[in-house]
């Protein structure tokens, strides 16, 4: 089933709206009730911008970042996924396991910062740690669920052909649960990226986190606006990769029922 190409209309919307939105943005930087020293015009934060690319310290900052948000989002994936199917799998264990596990789901990431400061210090170990922990609860909880909603006629069918181990897991487990599990990925990946933000605010010496909270000390509102634009582009570029992941054709049959 292939989706029909959405008219050209349709696909310039959004640059009608960012348009708007910045005309209506330099217009309320023009008038006296917001001083550009805490509103800043948009040629203000465009020039901070190109302040801090040609220093280098953006792509520091933000190379920094990605290192924190990739690591910490792949152990959790690493780990929160095999611990779901495998508590998907066995409802004793579930029925143990998952109010503990939602316990730590619900708690916030953040609280952890005083302990991943005494236990790690300042740098990349504690704001990975803090990410892990805000992604790896709901990953495996996501996954659980993902399981238990199997209809259990896949797996009488699957023993009738005599599937079992590997290829059980293979060819009827993992593909049934990946449109969930995708979907809770890009969830989780977008509240990753919020948390190194916060974590580098407290506990870090770079990355892009610590280049907002730098640039608020400083009284740099054009460089904190332009932070914050960086911020929002590659949480939306990452939302994209991780989209592309809907594509495979073993995965798309579930989003198209």
């Amino acid at each position: 089933m292939t989706e029909k190409p959405l008219p050209l209309k349709v696909r310039l919307l959004p640059l009608l709206v960012l348009l708007i939105a910045l005309a209506i943005w330099s217009v309320l930087s023009q008038l006296n009730a917001f001083p550009q020293s805490v509103f800043p015009s948009p040629l203000a934060v465009a020039k901070g911008l190109g302040e801090e690319f040609h220093s280098g310290r953006l792509i520091d900052d933000l190379v920094a970042s990605l290192f924190r948000v990739t690591t910490g989002f792949f152990l959790a994936v690493l780990l929160g996924v095999p611990i779901g199917l495998w508590l998907g799998h066995h409802v004793r264990s579930r029925f143990a396991f998952l109010p503990a596990i939602n316990f730590f789901r619900s708690l916030s990431p953040l609280a952890w910062i005083p302990f991943a400061i005494l236990w790690f210090g300042i740098g990349d170990l504690p704001a990975i740690f803090l990410i892990f922990m805000a992604c790896f609860f709901p990953i495996v909880v996501a996954t659980v669920a993902a399981v238990a909603s199997i209809p259990s006629i896949y797996f009488r069918v699957a023993h009738d052909y005599g599937f079992s181990g590997m290829e059980l897991l293979t060819k009827v487990t993992l593909p049934a649960i990946a449109p969930q599990v995708i979907t809770s990925l890009r969830v989780t990946a977008g509240l990753a990226w919020l948390v190194v933000v916060a974590a580098e605010m407290i506990a870090g010496r770079d990355g892009l986190g610590f280049a907002i909270w730098d640039a608020r000390n400083g009284l740099r509102m054009d460089l904190l606006v332009a932070g914050m634009i960086v911020i929002g582009v590659i949480g939306v570029v990452i939302d994209r990769v991780l989209i592309r992941l809907t594509k495979i054709r073993s995965v798309r049959w579930g989003y198209e029922r």
